[in-house]
C-alpha cells in the first residue's frame, strides 16, 4: 500500500516539475511576473504539501530497496529543488539556464523512481 502511495505522489510531482516548466516558459516569453497571491502562493503550496508526505517516503523506500543510482540525498535535493522551481517558475528574471538545470535535474530522478517502483 505504501509503494503505491509512493508511486502515486512521484507521479504528482512529475506533472507539478512539468507545469513549473511550462510556466517558466510561459512567463519568460511574457516578461510578466506571476501573481503571488493567485499563482505562485497556491502552487507552491500544493508541491509543498506534496513534497513533505513524499521526502520521507522515499527516503525510506531508496534505503530499504536501495535501488541503482538513487540515493536518499538525492531524494532530499530534490523535494528542495522542485520546491524553489515551483517559486521560481513565475519569476521571468530567473536564470533560465539554472532553471533548466533543476527542472532537468529533477525530472530525472522522478523518471527513475518511477522506473524503479513499476518494475518491482
Amino acid at each position: 500500500m505504501e509503494r503505491i502511495h509512493l508511486k502515486n505522489l512521484t507521479a504528482q510531482l512529475y506533472k507539478f516539475n512539468n507545469e513549473a516548466h511550462e510556466t517558466f516558459l510561459k512567463h519568460r516569453e511574457t516578461g510578466e511576473k506571476g501573481d503571488f497571491f493567485q499563482e505562485v502562493k497556491p502552487f507552491a503550496d500544493q508541491v509543498k504539501v506534496c513534497c513533505d508526505e513524499w521526502e520521507p517516503l522515499a527516503v525510506k523506500w531508496s534505503v530499504q530497496e536501495k535501488p541503482k543510482n538513487l540515493h536518499p540525498m538525492q531524494i532530499r535535493n530534490t523535494a528542495e529543488n522542485i520546491q524553489m522551481v515551483s517559486i521560481r517558475a513565475f519569476f521571468p528574471e530567473s536564470s533560465l539556464k539554472r532553471f533548466i538545470s533543476h527542472i532537468q535535474s529533477i525530472d530525472f530522478i522522478l523518471r527513475r523512481m518511477l522506473e524503479e517502483l513499476d518494475g518491482e
